[in-house]
């Protein structure tokens, strides 16, 4: 059931709106929505605006955070996350230390996943903006923490870098990680990568880097063909304890 100030997303009438449920109206072009109407309902359910169109209600994926969820810069996308994910094995039983918070949308990915997530960021304002979205997703296994990386103390299945990434970094998660743990670092630049390549390389038993492309496909009449929009956006290393 939804409880005032849970966050939701309206869907309908060619239109999409992410609001929290509550006091308050949304002034749409198909009418007004009293927010407050969404309180007690449940995902699938109805919304009519004050002239009579049809809004169904959604509740949250991560999908719609990386989408619509407040940003403190550019989040990796989701093809990347999924990388990460499906590379290192991620599951109910992992305990996860993510860092390079930035917005939260990998923490919130990971949360969704495996059995706790910590998320390290030095930014405070970056953390404090993270927590907000993590909160909205109603992750309570998942953790913003605002302190360096180089900091962080504990056992972990999965270590996740997403920042400018040092060979101390790549030492540091090493010692973080238990027996057949995993490493993931995300670069953007070949430069990063070898800096990931050549730290964990004397360290880890295993170590691949993968070029992360993805092409979507777009159809019209004249027919069907990949999209021209670029599909290259950095680079995972994954290494093995």
């Amino acid at each position: 059931m939804i409880e005032a100030g849970d966050r939701v997303l309206l869907a309908g009438e060619g239109r999409e709106f992410w609001v929290k449920a509550g006091p308050g109206k949304l002034g749409t072009d198909k009418g007004q929505i009293e927010l407050e109407s969404i309180v007690g309902k449940e995902g699938g359910g109805i919304i009519t605006t004050h002239s009579g169109a049809e809004f169904t209600i959604r509740i949250p994926r991560p999908t719609d955070f990386f989408a619509y969820g407040k940003r403190s810069g550019a989040p990796m996308l989701p093809k990347d996350i999924g990388l990460v994910i499906a590379y290192t094995g991620m599951n109910h039983n992992d305990d996860v230390l993510d860092a390079g918070t930035g917005s939260g949308i990998a923490a919130i990915y990971f949360g969704g996943v495996a059995k706790t997530v910590k998320t390290y960021e030095i930014r405070p304002e970056f953390s404090t903006l993270a927590m907000k979205n993590i909160t909205e997703a109603k992750l309570p296994n998942v953790e913003a923490v605002a302190k360096d990386f180089l900091d962080a103390e504990g056992s972990f299945d999965v270590v996740h870098l997403d920042l400018q990434i040092q060979t101390e970094h790549v030492t540091h998660a090493f010692s973080l990680l238990r027996s057949g743990g995993y490493l993931a670092c995300y670069t953007p630049f070949l430069e990063q990568m070898a800096i990931v390549v050549d730290a964990a390389t004397p360290l880890f038993r295993e170590v691949h880097t993968h070029e992360l492309i993805e092409r979507e496909m777009t159809r019209s009449k004249r027919g069907t063909r990949p999209s021209t929009s670029v599909s290259h956006s950095g680079y995972v290393t994954i290494a093995r304890k």
